[in-house]
């Protein structure tokens, strides 16, 4: 098999040019990537992708026509496979929330540094999630938690079937614990904790572990 075969498509969609240019040079540069195409709005990202079937979206927010959020979603509802990585200098909560709840796959501030940018394209291509320091503790710790009742918790936990080591599970997932630290905390194998976090993304119908700690504090399973 070629080295090329291995590159991680990327497509990347900005509309400021020169930010565009920049980026479409480090990845043109950098091994292991390829650059497949770029879009200058929303709407264009959304028939690139589905022409071009890349490995990574890379997509800014702030874009005409649609905006990245809206644009990700579409994607995502045609049943498009590419892992979007959101690349923004948005950072407020609205933004990042709404960018995860349409499907996104990562969350990276512009002005990072490329290592990070180059680390962050490689996660989500193997659809593991990525965020960025700045705002990870804004997601895991304060993402806007709605005030949710007692029996409305009970309601949601009943909804989803999850069981109590579960939730147990769940909460300190949210609290940001890797599987090896959850089964030193719980005294269980590592392997009990993987099945249990696996459980937990299929109730939820997550495909995260990122995603699942928004959709259990927004719906207080945590």
């Amino acid at each position: 098999m070629s080295n090329a075969a291995k590159n991680i498509k990327v497509l990347l969609v900005e509309d400021h040019i020169m930010a565009r240019m920049g980026t479409a040079i480090f990845i043109q540069n950098t091994e292991g990537l390829e650059l497949v195409g770029q879009a200058e709005d929303g709407l264009q990202a959304v028939t690139m992708a589905y022409e071009l079937n890349p490995d990574v979206i890379l997509m800014d927010i702030g874009l005409p026509k649609i905006d990245g959020i809206e644009a990700s979603k579409r994607i995502k509802e045609k049943g498009i496979n590419s892992s979007i990585l959101m690349l923004t200098s948005r950072d407020n909560e609205d933004d990042v929330y709404a960018a995860l709840q349409a499907g996104a796959d990562g969350y990276i501030m512009k002005g990072c540094n490329l290592d990070s940018l180059l680390s962050a394209i490689k996660s989500v291509s193997q659809k593991a999630a990525w965020l960025d320091p700045m705002i990870a503790r804004l997601v895991l710790s304060g993402l806007q938690k709605q005030t949710v009742t007692k029996k409305e918790k009970e309601e949601n936990i009943d909804k989803y079937g999850l069981t109590k080591k579960e939730l147990e599970v769940l909460s300190l997932i949210s609290e940001g614990y890797s599987n090896k630290e959850i089964s030193d905390k719980l005294v269980v194998t590592i392997s009990t904790t993987k099945a249990h976090v696996h459980n937990i993304l299929q109730k939820l119908y997550v495909s995260d572990r990122t995603k699942a700690t928004v959709k259990a504090r927004n719906e207080g399973l945590v």
